[in-house]
């Protein structure tokens, strides 16, 4: 084999190891390629190695220079693998057996170039399945893989919603084709899947295909795309996941002694465990108690409308040979969704289903595990919500995924920051303190420098697609003004996060922002779901509002918002604005990767931040109040909103000394720094989960195996 073989063969494997998503090393050898296609494939190795010139990639492949970077990136991951990780060590003074992690979630976001998301509870799971590689947790996610992903914005000239649903091809992503179908029960017929597979680092995902030719067009439509179908095609999905996925695991040959149910789109599974378990000889009652011991539950949505609630009846027909396998009676499947079993009238409910099952659940937030307690209560039987046994692990971000490059390297030189040593219990930030001021000055100058220029060019690619002329795209070239305050806000456009809220009182609003000495500048990103008119009605306001003399060139919203535009949002932001209606806001995590990068937030006191707040780290909006009536609500939070910007925020931005410096708002912006990414990151996130359910889930589950004789 020759050295340009051999080379492309480590590319190869770099490509097909996701590692390279949060290891820049591993990006690096793929961007030097051709930089304007690795621009156009979206950051995609195996696209870039299926339809890069091939003159152009010889030509590299020959080159020494680029063959040694394609070596040290492999040497990187190859290190990475051979490193003594913390749960080895943590889990080497036990006898216990080897514990496994399953992990159900009906989406993924690894990386922008695979669709596979549609917002946080996605970006969430993703971080989770990468810290669990850095911290060597024996871990397997279990999802759906989407023909057409969640889908593509764009936005129309008066700013109306636009979806796309563009086609997948699966050949230029990093999957392995196992081979293996599984034929998941469904009413009186089987819906097959084909399993594929993604290496993440150490752990792995397990991502079912129904778009196969065996099945029926309508089954095959089941994985066609994230959140599309009505409630009986999302039924039939959710069966897939838990059904069909716990079949998958069997199917190639895994056996997790703990299985964690990332919401409810999976409660499903628990039953078909039951079916799984009765078959190889356990007792019903034995298996019922050895799927609970080790089953572990995490909800995220604090409103009651939000959870997935479908006919019981109709459940019970779709489910009725697991249910026979699992020796489970209609009646009882019934009266274990509902809050009151004994109502006949009542809808199942998927998370009802999933606490029942559960013998560990919590909320993502010490605030949500409140919420939780009192909104589920009467599924308990209790009146009291401080006996409900919901318990709280806040949310948290994968730092290396979110942290820039360019702070990534100020970091370690000003702190001596080392990201990639992963334990759950860093207190590496809080030397941020002591960082050389007028240096980190210096990097929040080019990171809001590198936003601005990422926004101007996507804002002229969306004029562009709307047939903006000349003059219309030179204007554009001079949107967003690098020296000044920029504000972002960026999240799924759900009503209760109130994208517009900032425009309640427009008068008050562009005095703030058209100020000649003391400018403010605002970008939005988001995205509602495509049936959500009331979201998209928000986003057609922003784009209105953008458009008006005083606002023009200094607000805008951008149309599509994915994995690039979230990392470019929270590290060139100066502010962070959160404004959801309290306590609707479970956790939140965009918050959380701003500070990395010297950002600070400015929220309403919801979710993560009640728990992230010091006084000097940032700021709050208004207080903990709450009013029945919405318009109240709001004048009360847009006026909270108006007097921090007016008498804090703005007038210290722009408080310089003779260099031009804000030492005062420096002070802050690295007091946001030392005090949130030490204890908001999912390695702390993922030990907790290790501490507080999957260690005593597996201990009981293997107790349980040992006394039912398994």
């Amino acid at each position: 084999m020759t050295d340009s073989e051999r080379t492309l063969e480590s590319l190869r494997e770099l490509a097909n190891d996701l590692w390279w998503s949060w290891n820049e090393i591993g990006r690096r050898p793929f961007a030097m390629i051709d930089p304007r296609l690795w621009e156009a494939t979206r950051h995609a190795p195996i696209r870039m190695l299926q339809e890069s010139d091939p003159a152009r990639m010889n030509a590299r492949l020959d080159d020494h220079d680029f063959r040694q970077v394609v070596q040290k990136a492999n040497a990187a991951r190859e290190r990475y693998h051979a490193t003594n990780t913390w749960f080895s060590r943590v889990s080497s003074n036990n006898d216990d057996g080897e514990m496994l992690v399953a992990y159900f979630c009906s989406e993924y976001a690894i990386h922008e170039s695979m669709q596979q998301y549609s917002g946080g509870l996605g970006v969430l799971a993703g971080d989770h399945v990468k810290s669990a590689s850095d911290l060597g947790v024996p871990f397997i996610g279990v999802g759906l893989l989407y023909r057409h992903g969640y889908y593509i914005q764009e936005l129309g000239s008066d700013g109306q919603t636009r979806v796309i649903y563009p086609e997948y091809d699966f050949k230029s992503m990093p999957l392995e084709d196992t081979g293996v179908d599984i034929a998941c029960p469904l009413w009186d017929r089987s819906v097959i899947a084909r399993v594929w597979r993604m290496k993440v680092g150490r752990s792995t995902l397990l991502l079912l295909d129904a778009d196969r030719p065996e099945n029926s067009e309508e089954d095959r439509l089941l994985t066609e795309g994230l959140y599309k179908g009505e409630s009986d095609p999302r039924m039939r999905q959710q069966i897939l996941l838990g059904v069909g996925g716990t079949l998958a695991l069997e199917a190639l040959g895994h056996e997790p002694t703990v299985f964690h149910l990332n919401e409810g789109h999976a409660a499903f599974a628990p039953i078909a465990r039951v079916a799984s378990l009765i078959k190889k000889g356990v007792s019903h009652e034995d298996s019922m108690r050895m799927v609970k011991e080790s089953t572990v539950f995490t909800t995220h949505t604090p409103v009651p409308a939000g959870h997935d609630r479908y006919d019981a009846g109709r459940a019970a027909d779709a489910l009725q040979r697991v249910l026979e396998a699992a020796c489970m009676s209609r009646d009882a499947f019934c009266e274990l969704g509902r809050e009151d079993p004994g109502n006949h009238e009542e809808l199942l409910c998927m998370t009802v289903l999933a606490l029942r099952f559960a013998g560990f659940v919590n909320g993502v937030a010490q605030l949500h595990g409140e919420v939780s307690r009192d909104m589920w209560k009467g599924a308990y039987g209790l009146e009291d919500p401080e006996e409900v046994p919901i318990d709280a692990i806040t949310n948290g971000i994968h730092v290396r995924t979110w942290l820039a490059p360019e702070a990534d390297a100020f970091w370690r030189r000003e702190i001596g920051l080392r990201p990639g040593r992963a334990t759950p219990h860093s207190k590496q930030w809080a030397r941020a303190l002591d960082a050389d001021p007028n240096a980190f000055w210096e990097l929040r100058n080019d990171l809001r420098g590198n936003l601005v220029r990422f926004l101007r060019h996507r804002l002229a690619v969306q004029a562009t697609k709307n047939g903006a002329d000349p003059d219309e795209l030179r204007e554009i070239s001079t949107f967003f003004d690098p020296d000044a305050l920029l504000i972002g806000f960026a999240r799924r456009f759900a009503t209760y996060k109130r994208a517009p809220l900032i425009f309640r009182d427009l008068e008050r609003l562009e005095n703030i922002i058209d100020d000649i000495d003391q400018p403010v500048q605002v970008i939005f990103a988001g995205k509602a779901h495509p049936r959500d008119k009331g979201g998209q009605a928000f986003a057609q306001k922003i784009h209105r509002m953008s458009r008006r003399e005083r606002l023009r060139g200094r607000v805008a919203i951008l149309e599509e918002y994915d994995m690039e535009v979230g990392r470019m949002l929270t590290s060139g932001c100066d502010i962070w604005l959160n404004n959801p209606i309290r306590p609707h806001e479970a956790s939140g995590t965009s918050g959380m990767k701003s500070p990395l990068h010297g950002g600070l937030n400015c929220s309403i006191l919801d979710g993560w931040w009640p728990e992230g707040f010091d006084g000097r780290n940032g700021w709050a909006i208004g207080d903990d109040s709450e009013f029945e009536s919405q318009d109240t609500q709001d004048d009360h939070d847009s006026d909270a909103l108006y007097e921090l910007l007016e008498e804090d925020i703005v007038p210290l931005f722009y408080e310089r000394n003779a260099r031009d410096v804000p030492r005062r708002w420096i002070r802050r912006a690295l007091r946001s720094v030392a005090t949130v990414p030490d204890y908001f990151n999912t390695n702390r996130m993922v030990g907790e989960y290790v501490d507080l359910a999957y260690l005593p889930a597996h201990r009981a589950g293997v107790s349980s195996r040992s006394v039912a004789g398994g």
